[in-house]
């Protein structure tokens, strides 16, 4: 039997854990996102203390990092959080210091395109081959499965910061996207919601108008990966998305942008089983990160 890693790595927190081929968790450990340094020690740390307390090797690691990052096995920062916002994590080499400190195979991906992997083969998209998950919350992003594979391209997808029709005499909010302002992340995350009406998302009634707003921004841009992607199923995960209220007007509002211009019985007769939460619940991102392991190992 073998064993395994997995590093949710997240803007705000880390998520670790270690399973066998199976994915069955054998242990786990979360802690802060604070420094590169301090966080990936704790990183190695907890994977260090389990192989030793063990007596085991894990075959490899895999870890679905918060970005932008670079893909490109032939680069020279392959690897790397790039050109990320998150202060003291620019340029960080996050691949090459676990390879080091762990003396194990480590693959690396966006933390969306782990979590969709993840989705793929044991949640909500298990037995499909091309398909999206997106993640809402504190960013927002977007993994595409194309073909049974994590789509890079360029460098990744970037899906959150696509620009989408705002009327701004409905909507006069000016985004807080710090590169594009009023892109899909700038008007929809989480702290676009919290800087748009003055609270916490979470502190928003059901039925505050915030909701039916927000359910059109996502609405407008899940209608542009339907047209561009042609994906047989959305998954919809990330904090934001846990106001459950959400899901039916997005796929009213769906229906209704595209008019019927996209003929699949699917999207027009059965959105409940189109547009969905993730099956592996919390648990999507670190999955993934285990998902990336078990599938470049």
């Amino acid at each position: 039997m073998g064993y395994f890693g997995g590093v949710e790595a997240g803007g705000t927190k880390f998520v670790c854990i270690v399973t066998d081929e199976h994915a069955k968790i054998l242990a786990e450990t979360r802690f802060p996102t604070t420094q590169p340094e301090e966080t990936l020690q704790k990183t190695a740390d907890f994977f260090t203390h389990w192989m030793s307390e063990q007596r085991l090797t894990l075959e490899a690691i895999g870890v679905a990092s918060f970005g932008p990052v670079d893909l490109n096995t032939a680069s020279e920062t392959w690897g790397f959080i790039t050109s990320t916002p998150k202060p003291g994590w620019r340029n960080t080499p996050v691949t090459p210091v676990l390879e080091k400190a762990l003396g194990v195979p480590v693959f690396f991906d966006t933390d969306v395109n782990g979590a969709a992997l993840g989705e793929g083969r044991w949640g909500a998209a298990q037995g499909l081959s091309d398909f999206v998950y997106l993640t809402i919350g504190t960013g927002i992003g977007g993994g595409v499965v194309c073909a049974g594979k994590p789509l890079h391209g360029l460098v990744h997808p970037e899906m959150g910061h696509i620009y989408l029709p705002h009327d701004r005499q409905a909507d006069p909010f000016d985004g807080c996207c710090p590169y594009h302002r009023d892109c899909f992340e700038g008007l929809a995350s989480g702290p676009a919601l919290n800087r748009r009406w003055g609270v916490p998302a979470e502190k928003l009634p059901p039925d505050h108008p915030a909701w039916e707003l927000e359910a059109h921004i996502i609405a407008l841009a899940l209608s542009t990966f339907i047209c561009t992607l042609s994906p047989q199923r959305i998954i919809l995960g990330g904090g934001v998305m846990a106001q459950h209220q959400l899901f039916p007007m997005i796929r009213k509002q769906v229906v209704e942008i595209l008019n019927g211009y996209v003929q699949s019985k699917t999207l027009l007769e059965e959105t409940e089983s189109y547009i969905v939460s993730p099956g592996l619940g919390n648990q999507a991102g670190s999955l993934g990160a285990i998902a990336l392991a078990l599938r470049g190992s």
